[in-house]
């Protein structure tokens, strides 16, 4: 394990107004991508979907520190020849690869699952690496459900130490990983349980990435917000959903990682712009008490306009980028906390 290209290569990809577009979307999640614009998902469409991100050089530069890919992705290359990782590199962004490989229920609760993937991840992460990825992701997913007491704390457990397993494999192959235990937000529950259940669930990953020995310096966290489930009948607003998100993290994660990248978690665009912002004005008020960055690492939320724009035609690829260069700006601003609702018209 080499420290400081791990701890190098974090810091890059956490560098301040710039954030993670995350584009590893399986082939079973692209194909409801593309169903929703009416488009075949062939790895033609893929490829060229994929391409009109990555080489939309403004948002690139200007917003994108680094592009999570898939098994499919990292392998290919434009009609031209041109590989989609070299095109990353070129617009100033690192590339990383997703390695978990989903979810199986867990052997005692058929609602709760376990990520899998541990199996070859070592020779797994190695082929990668020669592809040209520095930095990965794994996602734990948690339950929550109220009447049957979920999540239970051996699925907590159980994929947290998976995460941590996964996070050493990683660092020993001098790649960076990104820990991700997602909080669903499906179901009923309000914020103040989120707040419970994400709390609990970061404390643990971080007594089992240190039980694993992993170098949090050289680590990035993509955790949920903590929200209120979307079938809750009380909303959070805005400010709460800053503020107890960020006192949870304030109280469970470490101050020596590399940084923290939210994921959207099924948040529109909007909203999950507007909540990224308000964290980063409360963290700029308390910045003495802390000292990771905080930033972005979506998906849909950088990329549901820029996909109905496109709609798989060629002659709406100009506009397209334009969609994405909006969006990817609008999150770095949000990233700086330099963020309003009138930069959006």
């Amino acid at each position: 394990m080499d420290k400081n290209t791990l701890i190098s290569v974090a810091q890059k990809v956490m560098q301040k107004g710039k954030g993670i577009l995350a584009a590893d979307e399986s082939l079973n999640t692209i194909q409801k991508r593309f169903d929703s614009i009416h488009i075949e998902n062939t790895e033609d469409n893929r490829c060229s979907y994929r391409h009109l991100l990555f080489s939309t050089t403004e948002a690139m530069k200007n917003s994108i520190s680094g592009v999570i890919l898939f098994d499919e992705t990292i392998r290919q290359s434009t009609s031209d020849r041109k590989k989609l990782v070299d095109i990353i590199i070129a617009n100033d962004s690192i590339p990383g690869i997703k390695v978990d490989q989903g979810l199986k229920p867990t052997r005692d609760n058929s609602v709760e699952t376990i990520t899998i993937g541990l199996d070859g991840l070592d020779e797994r992460f190695k082929e990668y690496r020669d592809l040209g990825a520095q930095f990965a992701k794994w996602r734990a997913v948690i339950h929550i459900n109220d009447s049957s007491n979920l999540p239970s704390s051996s699925a907590v457990k159980d994929n947290m130490h998976a995460l941590a397993l996964y996070a050493r494999c990683a660092q020993g192959n001098n790649i960076v990983p990104i820990v991700e235990p997602e909080i669903l937000m499906d179901g009923t529950h309000d914020i103040d349980k989120c707040y419970e259940v994400t709390t609990y669930v970061l404390k643990t990953l971080y007594e089992e990435l240190a039980n694993e020995n992993v170098l949090l310096e050289g680590t990035i966290l993509k955790p949920n917000m903590v929200i209120a489930a979307s079938q809750c009948p009380k909303q959070a607003s805005i400010e709460e959903v800053a503020q107890k998100t960020f006192l949870c993290l304030s109280h469970s994660v470490p101050k020596d990682i590399a940084g923290i990248a939210f994921l959207s978690g099924g948040q529109s665009e909007i909203e999950a712009t507007a909540h990224l912002n308000a964290i980063n004005q409360i963290a700029s008020a308390h910045a003495q008490k802390q000292t990771w960055p905080i930033s972005f690492s979506y998906g849909r939320a950088l990329q549901k306009t820029v996909l109905e724009t496109w709609q798989g035609k060629e002659e709406n690829v100009i506009t397209a980028r334009e969609a994405f260069i909006h969006r990817a700006h609008m999150n770095s601003l949000a990233a700086q906390g330099l963020w309003n609702q009138e930069l959006e018209n």
